[in-house]
Formats: structure tokens, sequence, C-alpha cells
């Protein structure tokens, strides 16, 4: 798990942003409280507005989200879901319409993991709250 989450982190090319909207829309879809704490923690401090964050539930009835965001989101939901009726011929076409063959299964590589990350939580009993997410480390300005 911790492979695959360091490659997500830092190889799969998903931007930051995106990456905390799947994170987070994956927890709530899964009911995992530590995870939904962590990555909102997360999101706010790379910058996520908070609007985004609170309709994030409510993604299709708003205007905040890019229709790349949208097909990530979905993707997000469906495959997540995949149990309940696999991942829908639509979902996919927009997918792959957003998003380069590689470019998806680095998504769907997100998704997997923030997915096992939410069943270990889950069973586990992590308890939310306390977690902090790190300061970005600062650089010397050259000069």
């Amino acid at each position: 798990m911790l492979a695959l989450e360091s490659y997500v982190q830092n190889s799969s090319g998903i931007d930051r942003r995106l990456l905390g909207l799947v994170k987070i829309r994956a927890s709530q879809i899964n009911g995992c409280a530590f995870c939904i704490d962590m990555h909102t923690k997360e999101a706010r401090a790379a910058g996520e507005t908070e609007q985004r964050i609170y309709a994030l539930d409510a993604w299709r009835e708003t205007p905040f989200f890019t229709e790349r965001e949208r097909a990530a989101l979905a993707w997000t939901e469906a495959v997540t879901l995949v149990s309940q009726g696999h991942v829908p011929d639509e979902v996919f076409q927009e997918a792959k319409r957003s998003f380069t063959d590689e470019q998806l299964a680095n998504l769907t590589l997100a998704i997997v993991t923030i997915n096992g990350w939410n069943r270990l939580s889950i069973a586990f009993r992590a308890v939310p709250g306390s977690y902090q997410p790190v300061a970005p480390k600062k650089t010397l300005a050259a000069g």
C-alpha cells in the first residue's frame, strides 16, 4: 500500500488538487471518516476551496468543477462502486475523452489505492480528527 501511495503521489503525474478531490469523493462513498478528515485537510492545505470541498458530494449539481474533474469524479464513483453495476460505457468514454491511456491508468491506480486505504481505516477503526497535513517545505530564494 505504501508503494502504491508513493507512486500515486510522486510518479503518476496526477495534479494534486484533482487527486485530493478523488480521494475525498471515494472516501465519502465508502464512509471512511478518517480518510475524509485527512484528505479534506490536505486539500485545504493544497489550496482547494471550502466551497468545492463542501459541494463534492453533490458535484453533478454544481458549476464548481471542470469537465476534466467531472470525468475524474464520475470515474472515481464508477470504479469505487464497481460491484454495483460495473463501469458504465458512457463513464468510460467520457474518461477516455478527458485523459490519455496512461493518465487514466494512473487515475485508476489512485482510486484503487484510496479504496484500499478506506477499507484498512474502516476495518481497523482509525479515529478521525487528529491528522494534520505536513506543511510544504520552504525553499531558500537564490541570490
